[in-house]
């Protein structure tokens, strides 16, 4: 039986698992930073996880197949982003090489994509890194099985996307961190605070980080300097970060609530995963 996201939010070992996540994520982008920038911000990594699930073969009874009309058409009526945006998502990818039309086409009036091998080899990054994450957790062996047959990595994500797309917590985990991951470059920001985490007492009201360097954050995530600012101090007046010395100066802190968002919305997300794993791949054990 899968992993609920009740039980990864109870369990203490999880909090490992997360901090583990966010400098794994981090260290994908580091390694890609443009490719990575697109699951950066929520509406773009919604928009990725349904390109990739529509080629792949959503959960919907329809065949698989991805081109821009049908594209569109989803994200809008899953409400991911607006008409346009949605266009411009696609011919985004398309210029920057992460689509490119189908070989194979029989259907002259339809222009069918599908995703680079750098695209796939991105995904295929994110997903085995959070199977490794889960296998962590008891001792399953996720990981092993999709990496002996890669196959099954595009049975697995369309289950994934269709989740997430479906589930509340994953897409609307609180208002602290949808202000971080609506942003652009603003996921990437939140992962960086969450990994600099000593640990976490549930108890108290706040955790310090220590001191952080705005112009490192600034320098790694190539975010302006008026962005990250704008995006800190509407967290600062949140009450969700802070800094022991006005203005920004001494140690950061961050609040329970913007943390136990941070974890509930990974709780839910790794629910969503181990479930799709585990209707492809069986039981974890």
């Amino acid at each position: 039986m899968s992993i609920t996201a009740e039980k990864l939010a109870a369990d203490d070992r999880f909090f490992e698992a997360v901090l583990l996540c966010a400098n794994e994520m981090l260290a994908i982008y580091r390694e890609s930073p443009r490719i990575a920038s697109i699951f950066a911000a929520q509406q773009r990594w919604l928009m990725a996880h349904a390109g990739f699930a529509l080629h792949y073969g959503y959960p919907d009874g329809i065949k698989k197949g991805l081109y821009s009309g049908r594209f569109v058409e989803f994200v809008v009526a899953n409400k991911i982003a607006s008409r346009n945006t949605a266009a411009a998502f696609m011919q985004e990818m398309l210029a920057y090489r992460f689509l490119k039309p189908a070989s194979g086409q029989s259907d002259r009036r339809t222009r069918l994509l599908e995703p680079t091998e750098t695209a796939e080899q991105h995904f295929l990054k994110w997903l085995l890194a959070h199977l490794s994450i889960l296998d962590g957790l008891d001792g399953g062996k996720r990981l092993e099985r999709a990496s002996a047959d890669l196959s099954t990595i595009g049975k697995i994500q369309p289950l994934i996307a269709k989740a997430i797309i479906e589930t509340d917590a994953v897409r609307d985990p609180g208002s602290t961190f949808n202000l971080f991951n609506w942003a652009n470059s603003g996921g990437l920001v939140m992962d960086y605070l969450m990994s600099r985490l000593p640990g976490f007492d549930r108890s108290k009201e706040r955790t310090t980080l220590g001191p952080v360097s705005l112009g490192e954050i600034r320098a790694q995530f190539m975010i302006s300097n008026t962005h990250l600012k704008r995006l800190l101090s509407q967290a600062a007046e949140m009450g969700s970060i802070g800094w022991e010395e006005p203005p920004r100066k001494g140690d950061l802190w961050l609040s329970r609530g913007f943390i136990l968002e941070y974890w509930n919305y990974q709780a839910a997300k790794f629910a969503v995963v181990d479930a799709a794993a585990e209707a492809v791949l069986g039981p974890a054990a």
